[in-house]
């Protein structure tokens, strides 16, 4: 088994494109309109399917805002330079919501981004990724 991709609800299609593409540098891989049932879906990812995970976009027709509830987490990416990163997406128009810095109770350099539907996106510097805590 292997992880395919992640859905996020969303409530403007093209504004999400435009933050998962232009924003964090992904590549739109496909889209596709289901009229029966009104709901629109966008993949997105840094490398195709076949390679890596990617998110999946849906957006419901008419439908503009969700309720995230507290169970959702973040999705993390990993980053060559954290702080770096989050001057390029403010610099782009994003939401930078916690500037990079060590992780509370470690080391490891992080920061999280919020794409315009409140989705938390948590940078790590790749160098740290698979370290935890990096202590």
């Amino acid at each position: 088994m292997r992880l395919l991709h992640t859905m996020l609800r969303v409530g403007d299609m093209q504004r999400s494109l435009d933050f998962y593409t232009r924003v964090l540098g992904m590549r739109l891989l496909r889209e596709s309109e289901n009229q029966e049932y009104k709901y629109s879906l966008a993949f997105v990812g840094y490398s195709d399917e076949s390679e890596g995970a990617v998110i999946e976009l849906t957006y419901n027709w008419g439908v503009e805002k969700y309720d995230l509830g507290n169970a959702y987490g973040h999705i993390a990416l990993g980053v060559d330079d954290v702080a770096a990163t989050c001057e390029k997406i403010r610099q782009a128009g994003g939401k930078v919501t916690r500037e990079a810095g060590p992780v509370k109770g470690g080391s490891t350099i992080i920061a999280f981004v919020e794409d315009p539907d409140g989705y938390k996106i948590e940078l790590i510097e790749n160098k740290q990724a698979g370290q935890g805590l990096g202590q």
